[in-house]
């Protein structure tokens, strides 16, 4: 059951970390096709489709966020029906019950926890971004 939760852990740390490097590999156009004369042309110094701003709706920091929890809740989902189905094929081995339970009630306590990160980071964030 640990390997599982470390493999399970590791994988999304793994996808985390490349979901943050695709993050910044828009390639930028040339300065030809931005209209540079004498200088940069600031209004066209970002490339096409590149994202304006970090926080608020469409942020690339609120599109990561939301990502990571989607994958979460998805883990959480899995390991809970992975749960039940150790539960049911038991047959009644109290050992075997027990591990089943407790699959299910840490995959139930870590999406609340995922929750709750996520309420807190979105207030943190509303906070700074109101106040910059």
């Amino acid at each position: 059951m640990k390997s599982i939760v470390k493999k399970i852990s590791v994988a999304l740390i793994v996808l985390a970390m490349v979901a943050g490097a695709f993050v910044g590999l828009a390639k930028p156009a040339a300065a030809t096709e931005l209209g540079y004369v004498n200088g940069a042309n600031f209004e066209n110094a970002r490339g096409n489709g590149q994202q304006t701003n970090l926080f608020g709706n469409g942020g690339t920091i609120t599109t990561v966020i939301n990502i990571m929890l989607f994958v979460i809740g998805i883990a959480c989902v899995i390991m809970i029906i992975y749960g039940g189905i150790r539960y049911t094929i038991s047959r009644g081995n109290p050992d075997d019950v027990k591990n089943a339970k407790n699959t299910i009630l840490y995959a139930i306590v870590g999406l609340v926890i995922a929750i709750i990160a996520y309420a807190i980071v979105n207030w943190v964030i509303g906070a700074l971004a109101t106040n910059s």
